[in-house]
């Protein structure tokens, strides 16, 4: 009996590299304070802390929402 040798390969994906048009540059520009809840768990998750935080967030849909959602808080620049 022949043992045989199994050459498994690894799968590389390929992401795409992120670049200055892939990403929102998003500020705080009022505080998140006694506004509804989901709206502070909103600013939380796109990861602004204070007023003039200033993030930079890859530009998805999932993050368009978000933003869309708190828009009265923030400044966007693409």
């Amino acid at each position: 009996m022949a043992e045989e040798k199994k050459v498994v390969k690894k799968a590389t994906a390929t992401k795409k590299p992120v670049t200055k048009k892939n990403t929102v540059s998003v500020t705080l520009i009022k505080s998140f304070y006694g506004r509804l809840p989901s709206h502070r768990a909103t600013v939380t998750g796109l990861g602004l802390k204070r007023i003039n935080h200033t993030v930079e967030l890859i530009d998805t849909p999932e993050i368009r929402g978000m933003i869309n959602k708190i828009s009265y808080l923030l400044k966007v620049e693409d």
